[in-house]
């Protein structure tokens, strides 16, 4: 007999249902049995209709990026960006605004792809730039019990991305000392940025407020390939992680197709 998973699982919605309108989604993700969301790209919509969306749905947005510059040219982030300094500080207003009108609790503030001459000192401004900007945005989003998160990211799939390390992640961490400064531990991007997932959650369980899935090397539904999700998931659940877990997969084939995943999981799905 299975029994309840222990994680609300919450649909990326960048990730899946991409098939149809942002807007639509939500009704998608309700209809397929989410009760949480995250989203990488909130801003398509206005604060208050993306409330208006969450709760005519049902739903309880957990997480979402703060503003990553020009996405389509290429920018992943603002927080790690020489010169950018005002740009990040109107981003964190930004992102208040929208945790404010969704009741959403955590920002992932992306590092960012810094220009880089090859230089030692170029990529140790941009270090510098990115520990300024973490503070700012940690002691802007506390008044308000907002969490900022930063997740390392591996350089195939964002090439240049500025933190691609977990242990300098964590000295980051560590070093700020901020309490609501936390660690975004993407499964997928630790498998591929240095394997040993499960002795990584447990060295860092004290740092991490969110958890992502996803398979590798693929990237699709956590069901297949090198990962055994759930020694994962029976490794979180020992650890005492009680987070949202965030599908932050691509569907191999359509997202109502590729749902089979959770039976195994999730006594309670339908």
């Amino acid at each position: 007999m299975q029994t309840r998973f222990p994680f609300p699982l919450a649909a990326n919605l960048d990730f899946l249902f991409a098939e149809r309108p942002f807007a639509d989604r939500f009704s998608a993700a309700a209809e397929a049995g989410f009760s949480h969301v995250e989203c990488v790209n909130p801003y398509r919509l206005k604060p208050d209709a993306l409330a208006e969306r969450l709760r005519t749905n049902g739903l309880e947005l957990v997480l979402f990026n703060a503003p990553a510059g020009d996405w389509e040219a290429g920018e992943r982030g603002l927080a790690g960006l020489v010169g950018r300094e005002a740009e990040f500080r109107d981003s964190l207003s930004r992102a208040r605004d929208y945790a404010l009108a969704t009741g959403a609790r955590k920002v992932h503030v992306m590092a960012g792809r810094p220009r880089d001459d090859g230089s030692a000192g170029d990529r140790e401004t941009a270090w510098r730039t990115y520990q300024d900007n973490l503070l700012l945005a940690a002691d802007a989003f506390a008044p308000d019990a907002i969490t900022a998160l930063i997740e390392p990211i591996n350089g195939r799939d964002m090439p240049g991305y500025l933190l691609d390390d977990f242990d300098r992640a964590q000295a980051v961490l560590a070093r700020l000392a901020r309490p609501n400064l936390r660690l975004q531990f993407d499964v997928y991007h630790r498998q591929v940025l240095r394997g040993d997932v499960t002795e990584g959650l447990r060295a860092l369980i004290d740092w991490i407020a969110h958890v992502q899935v996803a398979a590798a090397p693929d990237r699709g539904e956590p069901d297949r390939g090198e990962l055994d999700y759930g020694h994962v998931f029976q490794t979180l659940a020992d650890l005492g992680y009680r987070g949202a877990v965030g599908c932050e997969y691509h569907p191999r084939a359509g997202t109502r197709e590729g749902l089979g995943w959770l039976d195994r999981f999730r006594g309670d799905r339908e």
